[in-house]
């Protein structure tokens, strides 16, 4: 059966004030600051189209407008490289713009994740969606979320995305309780907390951004009361869908792929030079000058000493 067969909507929440980058978000969404030479929410939109979700919803918020004009024409801009015969530039531009079928609601009041995705509900309508986090970005060169819809269109309920961490983050991430399949990749989840204080999380499997949901996940999240943050939580829904088993309960999948994270500075940069040190019109000048810089770290610092006052 194909990934696609019942599938096409994707969800990405992009209405993040993103303070952890200010000043650069003061102006401009994180979700527009490059990784390399392409703002980080393109990745996104290209994971969910090379999964055959070519239908993408943003929630946005104020400020966003950004988002809207990159997915957009610019019809000045392709004129003057039609002129010049810049045809690589041209095709650029024109790849973001025919990407996807892109739609836009605003979130409003900015009530968490959970309610960020109760705004796609009636976009969505009565059928599966899959929702996906900008912070996350998974190497196209490994299959997460397709091998999700297919784990979806197998074993029924809604899928989420697993990844081992180093037990002392677990506080950072909702985390799972599971229970073991006969796939060796694929759990069942049997209860969800989100960040755990410190030594009481249940495993080390966290929620990474990556979602398939089924449309009883809306349901469940209007009954959802505020928890962590005093905003609704996406993680407490999906502990409702699992612990009550509703509509197939919820699956997870464990990556064990490349996932760059740029939600937090040091990590984003980290995420620009790996990207680019794999990239082939990039990678074959950028390692040598990293293991240069890198040796260069390590090199003994040079004491220059002081000179003699000159003699006047």
């Amino acid at each position: 059966m194909s990934s696609t067969s019942r599938m096409i909507k994707a969800v990405i929440p992009a209405a993040g004030l993103g303070t952890r980058f200010l000043p650069a978000t003061k102006a401009m969404p994180k979700e527009m600051l490059p990784v390399v030479d392409k703002p980080a929410i393109q990745y996104v939109v290209e994971e969910a189209v090379s999964a055959g979700l070519t239908d993408v919803l943003l929630i946005t918020g104020r400020n966003k407008n950004a988002l809207e004009n990159h997915f957009d024409r610019v019809a000045e801009l392709e004129t003057i490289l039609e002129r010049k015969g810049d045809t690589a530039k041209l095709a650029s531009v024109n790849y973001s713009t025919d990407l996807a079928d892109m739609h836009y609601v605003r979130q409003g009041d900015p009530n968490g994740l959970g309610h960020a995705v109760l705004r796609a509900k009636k976009h969505v309508g009565n059928e599966a969606f899959a929702v996906l986090l900008g912070d996350d970005i998974i190497d196209e060169r490994d299959e997460l979320l397709t091998r999700m819809i297919d784990v979806h269109l197998e074993r029924g309920g809604s899928v989420v995305a697993l990844l081992e961490v180093d037990p002392a983050l677990t506080h950072l991430y909702g985390v799972a309780t599971v229970e073991s399949t006969d796939e060796s990749d694929v759990v069942r989840i049997t209860g969800l907390v989100e960040k755990p204080a410190p030594g009481t999380a249940p495993s080390n499997l966290a929620i990474i951004g990556r979602y398939i949901l089924k449309p009883e996940v809306f349901d469940v999240l209007e009954r959802t009361a505020p928890g962590k943050g005093g905003e609704i939580q996406l993680t407490d829904a999906l502990e409702t869908l699992s612990t009550e088993n509703i509509a197939g309960g919820v699956l997870g999948v464990v990556f064990g792929g490349r996932r760059y994270d740029t939600g937090d500075k040091l990590d984003y940069i980290k995420a620009i030079v790996q990207l680019a040190s794999d990239r082939p019109d990039l990678g074959p000048e950028l390692k040598p000058w990293l293991r240069a810089f890198v040796d260069g770290m390590d090199a003994p610092a040079v004491v220059i000493p002081e000179r003699e006052p000159a003699l006047v």
